[in-house]
């Protein structure tokens, strides 16, 4: 069997069956919007959306920072709103796309006492899993709760990432648990994994070199179209002003790591 890397090189020519494992509602598209775009004509292409919802308020003063960051006040609008996006950017390009359903790392709630679930009515950040942005989700520190949530979705999901061709995964950039969840879900399908560079938190953070290192993994860029991807993006309105306040979306290559 040719490798992942090998097979990805010829995708675009050949056609394949891909599933792209997005964290969020619009991170498929950030990161792999143009190569996506150039492999739907020939290819089959299906997107699992992982994070897609949110637990009942009240929410940790991270989360309702979120909210005002997307210029919305409730999180059940925001999410659908999100959801709607997703679907009608996917939809506008021939691509296939599915939402878990499984809460954002921002919205996560942990099961606890009756005494600590009556506390977090006042306190949301003792209920919470990721009780901060900064120190929690971003230090990419997976909670203890969170830690059978792969093999539970890796048996979910089986049937489909099993029959594909390409299983393409976030390599990470920046640490948010979610993305690390993610990678780590693709890790299960060695033989056909593709990384991708998670857009556009690579153009602050660095890559995870020592992950590149261990799994030998060898960079591949796609330019193709990258420069009209922007339209693509600002289909996700709620979240391009917050992600891009200067209005510019950087036309950068897509990055992609396989063996």
């Amino acid at each position: 069997m040719t490798s992942p890397l090998d097979r990805l090189g010829t995708a675009a020519s050949s056609g394949a069956r891909c599933v792209f494992l997005s964290p969020h509602l619009d991170d498929a598209v950030l990161s792999c919007g143009a190569l996506m775009r150039s492999l739907a004509p020939r290819s089959e292409i299906h997107v699992v959306t992982v994070f897609t919802e949110i637990s009942e308020g009240p929410h940790t003063r991270a989360a309702r920072s979120f909210l005002r960051q997307c210029a919305h006040a409730d999180a059940d609008a925001l999410f659908a709103a999100r959801r709607d996006e997703d679907r009608a950017v996917l939809d506008g390009m021939g691509v296939t796309h599915e939402h878990v359903g499984l809460a954002d790392a921002l919205f996560r709630r942990r099961t606890v006492p009756g005494v600590v679930a009556r506390l977090g009515r006042v306190l949301p950040e003792v209920d919470h899993r990721y009780p901060t942005f900064r120190y929690d989700i971003a230090r990419g520190r997976v909670s203890r709760g969170d830690r059978s949530l792969v093999g539970d979705l890796a048996a979910r999901l089986a049937p489909r990432l099993e029959g594909a061709d390409l299983v393409f995964a976030p390599l990470g950039v920046g640490r948010h648990v979610d993305h690390l969840l993610t990678r780590t879900l693709g890790g299960v399908h060695p033989d056909r994994v593709v990384y991708y560079s998670d857009f556009p938190y690579d153009q602050v953070h660095p890559r995870d070199e020592a992950f590149v290192r261990t799994q030998g993994l060898q960079a591949w860029r796609h330019d193709e179209g990258i420069v009209e991807k922007a339209a693509l993006i600002r289909g996700y309105g709620t979240q391009a002003d917050a992600l891009f306040p200067s209005g510019v979306i950087p036309a950068a290559p897509e990055t992609y790591f396989a063996s």
